[in-house]
């Protein structure tokens, strides 16, 4: 099976990953479009928590009787600034209008129903630089480790033209904290402009799993293990979503050894 989820040109869905479609436990992902004025219900299974984030376009969403009018704002991912989103337990049904043209997207991983729905408000998100030279990319955390979940992590990441990202490439396979954590992992890619493609390897020590991908706008690279660095041609930015979920809602990663030598000393 190829680890590249092809997304549909046309249509309210976009991509969706599924634990069962994935071969694994933890992270589910789906990618919509809704048109100016339309509404959409997404259902929320009874044994998995949710995060959505409104990539672009502005709406209002709904959980039971909680509502938040006109999140999000975006009119492209690449602006230089954070979004809205919504996390809600599991069993909740996500009701959303959209105002204009909106792209969303859903995260979903195991959780049992520990936190109620809440805004995350695109004023709380922290935004920082990482790397360097060539290496440089922006990152927002929308659903880091420091606020509540079960299972979640969301985070998105800008990275520059002819640069390089998730690198030096690093995994987060083995269930070893607090030296490396157990983490599955989806990338939900764009691209800017939207013909280009991103370059990403998905690979193990042992290369028993070793798969080098040309990605496309809005396409989907699951990783269930393995290092998986990211490279963006010179000419098109990169923006990808990252959802990761697994035993332990931490976040510790190993570099590759080969390439450890990259890291600031």
């Amino acid at each position: 099976m190829s680890l590249l989820v092809k997304a549909a040109p046309k249509g309210r869905a976009i991509v969706k990953v599924t634990p069962e479609s994935a071969g694994w436990k933890h992270v589910g992902f789906e990618g919509v479009r809704v048109g100016a004025g339309e509404s959409l219900h997404l259902d929320l299974p009874s044994d998995r928590e949710g995060c959505l984030v409104v990539l672009t376009g502005n709406v209002d969403v709904s959980i039971g009787d909680e509502s938040w009018k006109s999140l999000g704002g975006r009119a492209s991912v690449f602006e230089d600034r954070s979004t809205d989103a919504v996390y809600a337990p599991p069993g909740s049904t996500f009701v959303i209008h959209a105002h204009d043209e909106a792209e969303l997207a859903l995260a979903s991983a195991p959780a049992t129903g520990k936190y109620p729905a809440r805004l995350i408000p695109a004023a709380s998100m922290k935004r920082m630089v990482r790397g360097q030279g060539s290496n440089t990319r922006y990152v927002c955390d929308v659903l880091p480790e420091t606020e509540n979940a079960e299972s979640l992590l969301v985070v998105e990441v800008v990275t520059p033209a002819a640069n390089s990202s998730s690198y030096p490439p690093h995994k987060h396979d083995t269930d070893n904290l607090p030296v490396e954590s157990s983490l599955e992992e989806t990338y939900y890619h764009r691209i800017d402009p939207p013909q280009g493609f991103a370059f990403q390897r998905v690979y193990t020590d042992e290369r028993d799993l070793d798969e080098s991908m040309a990605v496309g706008d809005h396409d989907v690279v699951m990783v269930p293990r393995g290092y998986h660095p990211v490279v963006m041609p010179h000419g098109y930015r990169g923006y990808y979503l990252n959802v990761m979920a697994g035993p332990h809602r931490e976040w510790h990663f190993k570099n590759d050894p080969a390439h450890d030598w990259l890291m600031p000393r």
